[in-house]
């Protein structure tokens, strides 16, 4: 196996060499932003995806159970990467390789057909289980707060009025489902003119609301015409009231101090826009 490759560890090497003699790396598609790396590589003429996360990774477990829990709905019908080799303790997973290309920056990010797929694949995903959760709601809350503590550029006096706010919100039971975390065109893939899913590290069980949250900051403010096309696939908007401004506020917390860790400062100017937008509503 050739370049690439060294930003992998001697086990996850070790295994790659088990699982695909011979590969050869295609590309490269890490981001470069967080220690995980992503590989195309090429073995007995099929191609393969591989993730490969480093020791501080925390998003390749979430990756694993997502895969062996929640995306039968998509595999079955070749709309996500089927999981081939895993290896749970050395954080490196192997699917098949999904064709296409990225929807974020082409026309399709535009049309309102890509967005009634997304949503019809996200109740795919959403209507799989339901469970009751009377934790999420505190631990959203500590999360935030937590989030408040560490270094950001949040002015003093909006971080004083989001802690004020976030430490008033009641803790109601909420009804959890199998969510993607990131549902975005970032992580949708077009192939003759069919969306399909990939990258699952933030896979989790959320209220269903939470996989509207990217798409409300982004696409659905641009053009409410993409909101109606994703609500005409997905079905009723379960975005009630109170717990969306709860779950707008943490995601706007989170994306501004996160960013700012990681260093993109395009995305810390989102977070900042949300939270000013969360707050005026």
């Amino acid at each position: 196996m050739t370049s690439g490759i060294e930003q992998l560890s001697q086990r996850q090497r070790e295994l790659l060499g088990e699982w695909l003699p011979g590969a050869e790396v295609v590309k490269d598609h890490s981001w470069g932003l967080v220690g995980t790396a992503v590989l195309e590589l090429l073995s007995d003429g099929a191609r393969y995806g591989v993730k490969a996360g480093d020791e501080n990774d925390r998003h390749l477990a979430r990756e694993l159970r997502a895969h062996r829990e929640w995306l039968g709905p998509w595999t079955a019908r070749g709309r996500a990467p089927k999981l081939v080799h895993a290896d749970e303790d050395a954080t490196l997973i192997v699917t098949r390789f999904l064709p296409g290309e990225l929807v974020e920056g082409t026309d399709h990010e535009w049309r309102p057909d890509t967005y009634q797929q997304a949503g019809e694949l996200l109740r795919w995903l959403h209507e799989q289980v339901a469970v009751e959760d009377a934790e999420f709601e505190a631990r959203g809350r500590d999360k935030a707060l937590w989030w408040l503590d560490q270094p950001h550029r949040i002015a003093p006096d909006i971080a004083a009025r989001l802690r004020e706010e976030v430490g008033s919100w009641p803790t109601p039971v909420i009804t959890l489902v199998p969510t993607h975390g990131d549902w975005q065109p970032r992580n949708w893939l077009v192939y003759d003119d069919v969306v399909s899913v990939i990258d699952f590290g933030r896979a989790d069980l959320r209220p269903a609301l939470t996989d509207f949250a990217r798409l409300s900051a982004q696409q659905f403010r641009t053009d409410p015409a993409l909101e109606a096309a994703f609500l005409n696939g997905y079905g009723p908007d379960p975005r009630e009231p109170e717990a969306w401004r709860r779950n707008r506020i943490r995601e706007a917390i989170g994306t501004a101090v996160w960013a700012y860790r990681v260093h993109d400062e395009p995305f810390e100017q989102q977070g900042h826009r949300m939270i000013a937008e969360a707050l005026a509503n």
